[in-house]
């Protein structure tokens, strides 16, 4: 009687080893979920970011050599928000497609 009751033990010993470690895995791959969504929304935020950014200064600039005022700035600031929205939107269609 006591060797089968042994052999029980080691099965249920094994059992639990291998819940344990699906367990484990399961909570490390959705870990790694939460971080590659975090990392794909700050790259969306830095490309609109730096899509303004990069339309300010060249308007900023144009205006300064030529001496036109804010009007160069203005209309590449809003050429800036065009393209960092239009990246906004076709990032999120690809995050949604997966």
């Amino acid at each position: 009687m006591l060797p089968a009751l042994a052999i029980d033990r080691h099965d249920d010993d094994d059992n639990l080893s291998r819940r344990i470690a699906d367990a484990r895995a399961k909570e490390a791959s959705s870990r790694d979920g939460g971080k590659r969504e975090e990392s794909k929304a700050w790259s969306v935020a830095v490309e609109f970011i730096g899509a303004m950014l990069v339309g300010g200064f060249i308007g900023w600039f144009i205006d300064r050599q030529a001496g036109t005022g804010p009007w160069a700035l203005i209309v590449l600031l809003l050429l800036g928000f065009g393209v960092g929205l239009r990246s906004v939107l076709r990032q999120q269609k690809s995050i949604d497609g997966e």
